[in-house]
């Protein structure tokens, strides 16, 4: 499987959000709709800091 997992990037840390991430969907309010691939769905507030598809994560981090 080539899913990747969400991470949020606080203070040079980054804590993992979601796992097996199949969707990211911007959201009119500027969040962001995560759904994996089991459907379950959790909603990021902040802003895409960096996808790294190689490595399958993707990292939000808090808006200023």
């Amino acid at each position: 499987m080539c899913e990747a997992n969400a991470y949020i990037a606080v203070n040079g840390d980054e804590d993992m959000v979601m796992k097996s991430l199949d969707r990211v969907e911007p959201q009119p309010d500027g969040a962001f709709l995560l759904i994996d691939i089991f459907g379950n769905r959790k909603t990021v507030q902040g802003r895409l800091k960096r996808m790294s598809l190689v490595d399958h994560r993707v990292v939000f981090e808090p808006a200023a």
